[in-house]
């Protein structure tokens, strides 16, 4: 069996090794991300998760904790549980840093989140966060009160690469850096954004290798063509053919009608 990663194993390489990560929706995403050499990958909790522990069995998950699910301390320790119960090696929260040293209270690996928060933009706008020094102390004050709650790890997105580097170096916890140069403890990109997935804006920081939309748009097509051809089949007569169906003999049919009658 395959030794999953640690946060102790995370940890006692920070500084030393630059891990990458992804954020995958599926599982057939997840079995290609760690087969290529990805070791830490983001995900949701839902019915993709059992396939994606069982295909990147020594990946370490940052599985999320989806925002406004929860209520209370009590129940982000519950969700966080089960979570863990079901695979995960960490349990992403947005929330409140309470609830996030709630859990980190009963042992819970936590990923928390400064500088661009989607689940937050109202407060800040899709844009990068902690361009001044009044903004920047801001983010470092944040990256701190995470820290003092017990978080594990931070999800540092899109803040100055000076910023980005000066958390790194001043926190114990592992920094997943997203759109902040390559100064954090992982480089972390989409997987849509990798594999040309996204049919939505492609944000400055990202990076398209392979263009899978393109591909998936012929598969489409090919889908359509197919079923296209069966129902032509249907209504010409083309299909069944004989080869296509079982015949009852003769004898046994006439027996039948004759039991029915």
């Amino acid at each position: 069996m395959t030794k999953r990663i640690s946060v102790y194993d995370l940890w006692s390489q920070k500084g030393k090794k630059k891990w990458a990560q992804t954020h995958i929706d599926t599982d057939i995403e997840a079995e290609a991300a760690f087969k290529a050499g990805i070791e830490i990958i983001s995900c949701e909790p839902d019915h993709y998760f059992p396939k994606v522990r069982q295909v990147a069995s020594g990946a370490f998950l940052s599985v999320g904790l989806k925002h406004g699910t929860v209520s209370s301390e009590q129940e982000a320790v519950k969700r966080g549980f089960e979570i863990l119960e079901m695979g995960g090696d960490a349990v992403y929260c947005s929330h409140s840093v309470k609830w996030i040293e709630a859990m980190a209270k009963e042992g819970i690996p936590v990923t928390a989140h400064v500088g661009l928060v989607p689940n937050r933009a109202t407060w800040t706008n899709y844009r990068a966060v902690g361009k001044t020094a009044e903004e920047a102390l801001k983010v470092f004050q944040d990256v701190k009160d995470l820290e003092n709650a017990g978080a594990a790890c931070v999800e540092v997105e899109v803040v100055p690469v000076e910023l980005a580097d000066f958390i790194t170096r001043n926190t114990q916890m592992i920094t997943m850096g997203m759109g902040c140069g390559d100064v954090c403890d992982t480089q972390y990109l989409f997987c849509n954004d990798i594999l040309g997935t996204n049919e939505g804006h492609y944000p400055r920081h990202a990076k398209k290798y392979v263009d899978l939309q393109k591909e998936e748009e012929q598969i489409q097509n090919l889908r359509i063509k197919g079923f296209k051809m069966f129902i032509d089949d249907m209504n010409s007569g083309k299909y069944p053919e004989k080869k296509h169906q079982i015949n009852m003999d003769l004898t046994e049919f006439e027996k039948f009608q004759n039991k029915i009658k």
